[in-house]
Order: structure tokens, then C-alpha cells, then sequence
């Protein structure tokens, strides 16, 4: 009989691209927890009939589940960071008054160049 292998694939895109919106305010921990969810899940099921998964693609989704942990905690972090900067100013309307006022200085230097 065959081993089934996982295949951490899909954990390692949604986590990538989950980091990559952490520059969004952290928004990428909505994909960074989806993949942390689908590897775990993966994982567990893996755990209840360990004779029926290859190991090597099992320690490949343990790598991914933590490459994805990793992610979720930078996009929380970051996430939190954020809501600390619209609470220290103020309120949402000052945060985005003050990057409108941020956005046309950087319009306003690049025109003079």
C-alpha cells in the first residue's frame, strides 16, 4: 500500500502571501491563519494514522505550519501596531488626514524633481 503525502503547497502560497500584506496593516493574517488552520488540520489527520502518511511530507507540513505561525505573528503584531498609531492620533479621521497630508508632500516633492 501507498503512503499518502501532503502537500504543503497551498500553506506556503497563502502564507507568502499573507507577509505580503502585512504591509496592509497587517491584513495578511486573515490568509497567514487560513494556512496556519489548513496545516494543522493536515497535520492532525496525519497524527491519527501515522502508518497510512509518508513522513517526509509530514515534516514538510510541520515546516510549512510554522513558517505560517511565524507570518500570522508578524501580521497581528503588525496589525496591532496599527490600531495603537489611529488610537495615539487621535481617531481614524486624524490617521487618514494625516496620510492624505503625507501623500501630497510625497506628490509635491516628486513633481519639483
Amino acid at each position: 500500500m501507498e503512503k499518502q503525502r501532503l502537500n504543503p503547497t497551498l500553506v506556503y502560497v497563502l502564507a507568502i502571501i499573507g507577509l505580503l500584506c502585512c504591509c496592509l496593516s497587517g491584513l495578511g493574517f486573515i490568509l497567514a491563519g487560513i494556512a496556519f488552520y489548513i496545516a494543522h488540520s493536515q497535520i492532525k489527520k496525519a497524527q491519527l494514522n501515522p502508518d497510512d502518511y509518508d513522513l517526509k511530507s509530514v515534516n514538510a507540513m510541520n515546516t510549512a505550519k510554522t513558517v505560517a505561525l511565524v507570518i500570522l505573528i508578524i501580521n497581528i503584531l503588525t496589525l496591532c501596531y496599527a490600531m495603537y498609531q489611529i488610537y495615539a492620533m487621535g481617531g481614524w479621521d486624524a490617521y487618514v488626514n494625516q496620510f492624505q497630508e503625507a501623500f501630497q508632500q510625497g506628490l509635491e516633492s516628486s513633481n519639483q524633481n
